[in-house]
Protein backbone atom coordinates (compact mmCIF):
# COMPACT_ATOMS: atom_id res chain seq x y z
CA UNK A 1 0.00 0.00 0.00
CA UNK A 2 2.58 2.40 1.23
CA UNK A 3 4.29 1.42 -2.26
CA UNK A 4 1.93 2.32 -4.31
CA UNK A 5 1.21 5.83 -2.61
CA UNK A 6 4.85 6.87 -3.08
CA UNK A 7 4.74 7.13 -6.84
CA UNK A 8 1.22 9.21 -6.10
CA UNK A 9 3.08 11.87 -3.83
CA UNK A 10 6.16 12.16 -6.05
CA UNK A 11 3.67 12.97 -9.01
CA UNK A 12 1.84 15.26 -7.38
CA UNK A 13 5.03 17.00 -6.11
CA UNK A 14 6.21 16.67 -9.60
CA UNK A 15 3.05 18.82 -10.88
CA UNK A 16 3.19 21.47 -8.10
CA UNK A 17 6.73 22.27 -9.33
CA UNK A 18 5.64 22.02 -12.84
CA UNK A 19 2.89 24.93 -11.74
CA UNK A 20 5.07 26.87 -10.24
CA UNK A 21 7.67 26.87 -13.33
CA UNK A 22 4.62 27.87 -15.15
CA UNK A 23 3.64 30.74 -13.24
CA UNK A 24 6.97 32.55 -13.18
CA UNK A 25 10.36 31.11 -11.78
CA UNK A 26 10.88 34.13 -9.40
CA UNK A 27 8.35 32.92 -7.41
CA UNK A 28 10.55 29.69 -6.43
CA UNK A 29 12.40 32.66 -4.64
CA UNK A 30 10.61 34.30 -1.73
CA UNK A 31 12.79 33.41 1.58
CA UNK A 32 14.66 36.75 1.36
CA UNK A 33 11.60 38.85 1.07
CA UNK A 34 10.42 41.50 4.15
CA UNK A 35 6.88 40.46 3.90
CA UNK A 36 5.09 37.59 2.46
CA UNK A 37 3.82 37.41 -1.50
CA UNK A 38 0.42 40.16 -1.88
CA UNK A 39 -2.61 37.91 -2.17
CA UNK A 40 -4.29 37.61 -5.56
CA UNK A 41 -2.34 37.30 -9.36
CA UNK A 42 0.40 39.18 -10.39
CA UNK A 43 -0.58 41.16 -13.63
CA UNK A 44 2.52 42.53 -14.79
CA UNK A 45 6.07 40.80 -15.71
CA UNK A 46 9.50 42.18 -17.05
CA UNK A 47 13.24 41.77 -16.77
CA UNK A 48 15.33 44.48 -16.07
CA UNK A 49 19.13 44.17 -18.11
CA UNK A 50 22.40 45.68 -17.64
CA UNK A 51 21.22 48.41 -14.77
CA UNK A 52 23.33 50.77 -12.89
CA UNK A 53 22.74 52.03 -9.49
CA UNK A 54 23.87 55.60 -8.60
CA UNK A 55 23.43 56.50 -5.22
CA UNK A 56 24.19 60.24 -4.14
CA UNK A 57 23.22 61.30 -0.42
CA UNK A 58 20.62 63.53 -0.65
CA UNK A 59 18.78 66.22 2.56
CA UNK A 60 16.00 65.31 3.86
CA UNK A 61 15.05 69.03 3.69
CA UNK A 62 15.29 68.87 0.02
CA UNK A 63 13.27 66.17 -0.53
CA UNK A 64 10.07 66.53 1.83
CA UNK A 65 8.87 69.18 -0.49
CA UNK A 66 9.37 67.19 -3.32
CA UNK A 67 7.48 64.00 -1.75
CA UNK A 68 3.59 63.59 -0.62
CA UNK A 69 3.81 64.61 2.76
CA UNK A 70 1.50 61.46 3.69
CA UNK A 71 4.98 59.38 3.12
CA UNK A 72 7.65 59.13 5.79
CA UNK A 73 11.25 59.69 4.17
CA UNK A 74 13.59 56.67 4.73
CA UNK A 75 16.90 57.09 5.73
CA UNK A 76 19.77 55.19 6.37
CA UNK A 77 21.55 56.18 9.26
CA UNK A 78 19.53 59.30 9.40
CA UNK A 79 21.07 59.78 5.53
CA UNK A 80 18.04 59.84 2.81
CA UNK A 81 19.24 58.90 -0.38
CA UNK A 82 18.16 59.63 -4.21
CA UNK A 83 18.80 57.22 -7.17
CA UNK A 84 19.24 57.45 -10.76
CA UNK A 85 18.95 53.73 -12.52
CA UNK A 86 19.88 53.22 -16.21
CA UNK A 87 18.82 49.93 -17.82
CA UNK A 88 17.38 47.89 -20.62
CA UNK A 89 13.68 45.93 -20.26
CA UNK A 90 13.01 43.09 -21.77
CA UNK A 91 9.92 40.99 -21.75
CA UNK A 92 7.65 43.20 -20.53
CA UNK A 93 3.89 42.04 -21.01
CA UNK A 94 0.89 41.31 -19.10
CA UNK A 95 0.29 38.08 -17.48
CA UNK A 96 -1.79 35.55 -20.11
CA UNK A 97 -0.99 38.00 -23.18
CA UNK A 98 1.75 37.43 -25.69
CA UNK A 99 4.47 40.38 -25.82
CA UNK A 100 4.47 42.87 -28.35
CA UNK A 101 7.61 43.85 -30.15
CA UNK A 102 6.82 47.72 -30.03
CA UNK A 103 6.12 47.83 -26.15
CA UNK A 104 8.41 44.56 -24.89
CA UNK A 105 11.70 45.90 -25.08
CA UNK A 106 12.90 49.26 -24.30
CA UNK A 107 15.56 51.25 -22.38
CA UNK A 108 14.47 53.23 -18.77
CA UNK A 109 15.59 55.77 -16.93
CA UNK A 110 14.39 56.46 -13.41
CA UNK A 111 14.80 58.71 -10.69
CA UNK A 112 13.31 57.53 -7.46
CA UNK A 113 13.91 57.91 -3.86
CA UNK A 114 12.95 55.59 -0.47
CA UNK A 115 10.20 56.14 1.63
CA UNK A 116 7.35 53.95 3.99
CA UNK A 117 3.95 53.96 4.62
CA UNK A 118 2.08 51.41 7.05
CA UNK A 119 5.17 50.03 7.84
CA UNK A 120 6.17 49.15 4.33
CA UNK A 121 9.27 50.77 3.14
CA UNK A 122 9.34 51.28 -0.61
CA UNK A 123 10.18 53.50 -3.91
CA UNK A 124 8.98 56.66 -4.65
CA UNK A 125 9.75 57.89 -8.60
CA UNK A 126 10.58 61.39 -9.69
CA UNK A 127 10.48 60.76 -13.03
CA UNK A 128 10.77 57.57 -15.59
CA UNK A 129 11.72 57.79 -18.76
CA UNK A 130 11.37 55.42 -21.42
CA UNK A 131 12.59 55.03 -25.07
CA UNK A 132 8.60 53.38 -26.30
CA UNK A 133 5.59 55.45 -26.58
CA UNK A 134 3.97 53.12 -26.22
CA UNK A 135 4.98 52.08 -22.77
CA UNK A 136 4.63 55.05 -21.04
CA UNK A 137 1.30 55.63 -21.66
CA UNK A 138 0.84 52.34 -20.38
CA UNK A 139 2.21 52.55 -17.58
CA UNK A 140 0.58 56.59 -16.98
CA UNK A 141 -2.78 54.53 -17.89
CA UNK A 142 -1.97 51.83 -15.53
CA UNK A 143 0.13 52.35 -12.77
CA UNK A 144 -0.39 56.59 -12.93
CA UNK A 145 3.48 57.05 -12.67
CA UNK A 146 5.32 60.31 -13.87
CA UNK A 147 6.92 58.56 -16.94
CA UNK A 148 7.83 60.63 -20.09
CA UNK A 149 8.90 59.46 -23.52
CA UNK A 150 12.59 60.33 -24.20
CA UNK A 151 15.62 59.73 -27.20
CA UNK A 152 17.59 57.25 -25.22
CA UNK A 153 20.90 55.11 -26.88
CA UNK A 154 22.09 52.20 -25.25
CA UNK A 155 25.06 50.46 -26.56
CA UNK A 156 27.90 47.97 -25.39
CA UNK A 157 31.43 49.17 -26.48
CA UNK A 158 35.03 47.52 -25.22
CA UNK A 159 33.22 46.31 -22.00
CA UNK A 160 31.59 49.28 -20.94
CA UNK A 161 28.01 50.63 -21.81
CA UNK A 162 26.75 53.73 -23.27
CA UNK A 163 24.00 55.03 -22.34
CA UNK A 164 22.48 58.52 -23.41
CA UNK A 165 18.43 59.56 -22.30
CA UNK A 166 17.38 62.97 -22.99
CA UNK A 167 13.64 64.10 -22.69
CA UNK A 168 14.74 67.93 -23.56
CA UNK A 169 16.67 70.22 -22.99
CA UNK A 170 16.29 70.59 -19.60
CA UNK A 171 16.63 66.70 -18.89
CA UNK A 172 19.46 64.34 -19.69
CA UNK A 173 21.41 61.98 -18.23
CA UNK A 174 24.52 60.81 -20.56
CA UNK A 175 27.02 58.57 -19.01
CA UNK A 176 28.99 55.09 -19.34
CA UNK A 177 29.45 52.59 -17.03
CA UNK A 178 30.62 48.83 -16.15
CA UNK A 179 31.04 46.15 -13.56
CA UNK A 180 34.08 45.84 -11.71
CA UNK A 181 34.31 43.22 -9.04
CA UNK A 182 32.10 40.36 -8.70
CA UNK A 183 28.59 39.63 -8.55
CA UNK A 184 27.57 38.69 -4.84
CA UNK A 185 24.53 39.09 -3.08
CA UNK A 186 24.46 41.84 0.08
CA UNK A 187 23.59 40.72 3.94
CA UNK A 188 20.88 42.11 5.55
CA UNK A 189 21.90 45.61 7.65
CA UNK A 190 24.43 46.61 5.00
CA UNK A 191 23.28 50.08 3.09
CA UNK A 192 23.39 47.94 -0.33
CA UNK A 193 20.67 45.69 0.56
CA UNK A 194 18.75 48.95 2.49
CA UNK A 195 19.07 50.53 -1.08
CA UNK A 196 18.08 47.84 -3.33
CA UNK A 197 15.67 45.53 -1.64
CA UNK A 198 12.23 47.55 -1.97
CA UNK A 199 9.32 45.23 -2.82
CA UNK A 200 6.59 48.03 -3.41
CA UNK A 201 6.98 51.49 -4.94
CA UNK A 202 4.12 54.45 -4.17
CA UNK A 203 1.81 56.72 -6.11
CA UNK A 204 -0.59 59.34 -5.67
CA UNK A 205 -3.92 59.26 -8.06
CA UNK A 206 -6.48 62.04 -7.10
CA UNK A 207 -4.51 62.75 -3.72
CA UNK A 208 -5.24 59.31 -2.46
CA UNK A 209 -1.92 57.68 -1.88
CA UNK A 210 -1.46 53.90 -3.30
CA UNK A 211 0.95 50.92 -3.25
CA UNK A 212 1.97 48.10 -5.69
CA UNK A 213 3.42 45.10 -4.74
CA UNK A 214 5.99 44.05 -6.61
CA UNK A 215 8.77 40.40 -6.61
CA UNK A 216 11.80 39.65 -7.85
CA UNK A 217 14.55 37.09 -6.34
CA UNK A 218 17.05 39.51 -4.27
CA UNK A 219 19.36 41.09 -6.63
CA UNK A 220 22.87 40.03 -7.17
CA UNK A 221 25.06 43.48 -7.38
CA UNK A 222 28.69 43.85 -8.94
CA UNK A 223 30.75 46.97 -8.18
CA UNK A 224 30.58 49.21 -10.79
CA UNK A 225 32.22 52.12 -12.24
CA UNK A 226 30.42 54.96 -14.17
CA UNK A 227 31.70 58.04 -15.66
CA UNK A 228 29.20 60.56 -15.87
CA UNK A 229 29.49 63.11 -18.91
CA UNK A 230 26.28 65.02 -18.24
CA UNK A 231 23.32 64.71 -15.53
CA UNK A 232 20.54 67.29 -15.98
CA UNK A 233 17.37 64.82 -15.30
CA UNK A 234 17.51 65.03 -11.51
CA UNK A 235 17.47 68.54 -11.20
CA UNK A 236 14.12 68.27 -13.75
CA UNK A 237 12.51 66.94 -10.87
CA UNK A 238 13.66 69.50 -8.42
CA UNK A 239 16.08 67.32 -6.67
CA UNK A 240 19.45 69.20 -5.96
CA UNK A 241 22.59 66.30 -5.97
CA UNK A 242 25.51 67.06 -4.46
CA UNK A 243 28.57 67.76 -6.48
CA UNK A 244 30.62 64.16 -5.88
CA UNK A 245 30.91 60.59 -7.11
CA UNK A 246 27.59 58.54 -6.66
CA UNK A 247 28.04 55.19 -5.15
CA UNK A 248 27.04 52.79 -7.77
CA UNK A 249 26.39 48.90 -8.41
CA UNK A 250 25.45 46.81 -11.64
CA UNK A 251 22.88 43.67 -12.23
CA UNK A 252 23.33 41.97 -15.19
CA UNK A 253 19.83 40.79 -15.43
CA UNK A 254 16.88 40.60 -12.61
CA UNK A 255 13.54 39.25 -13.52
CA UNK A 256 10.50 40.99 -11.80
CA UNK A 257 6.94 40.55 -10.89
CA UNK A 258 4.42 43.52 -10.46
CA UNK A 259 0.82 43.22 -9.10
CA UNK A 260 -1.83 45.88 -9.59
CA UNK A 261 -2.00 49.40 -8.09
CA UNK A 262 -4.10 49.22 -4.80
CA UNK A 263 -5.25 51.72 -2.10
CA UNK A 264 -2.53 52.46 0.44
Amino acid sequence: MGSELAPIRSCAHSSVSTIIEFLHSALKFVDHRPWPLPSGPWVMQQTWNDLLFAHWPVSANILRSLVPSILSLDAFNQQCWVAITPFRMSGVHARWTPSLPVASAFPELNVRTYVSYGGKPGVYFFSLDAGSRLAVWVARTTYHLPYFPAQVSVAARNGWIEYHAKRNRDAEFHLRYRPVGPARWRAAGTLEHWLTERYCLYTLVRDSLYRAEIHHPQWLLEDAEAEIASNTVARAAGVTLPEIPPLVHFSRRLEVLTWPLKKA
